[in-house]
């Protein structure tokens, strides 16, 4: 039985907390989700890269 690769942070290394928005800088999660990636699944690590790429995007709207 072949296993699912897991899915890896989108982490850059840029970590701090914009106090306005309260994402991170660097890879725009929360810091709710940088504590909980490791203990998720990977259907919700994917749920959290796409919700921190959608909040990427609106910076840029």
């Amino acid at each position: 039985m072949a296993t699912q690769a897991e899915v890896q942070s989108h982490c850059i290394g840029v970590c701090s907390m914009d106090a306005a928005t309260g994402f991170c800088q660097g890879c725009y999660r929360t810091i709710e989700e940088i504590q909980a990636w490791w203990d998720l699944d990977n259907t919700q690590k994917q749920e959290i890269i796409e919700k921190s790429n959608a909040r990427l995007a609106q910076q840029f709207n």
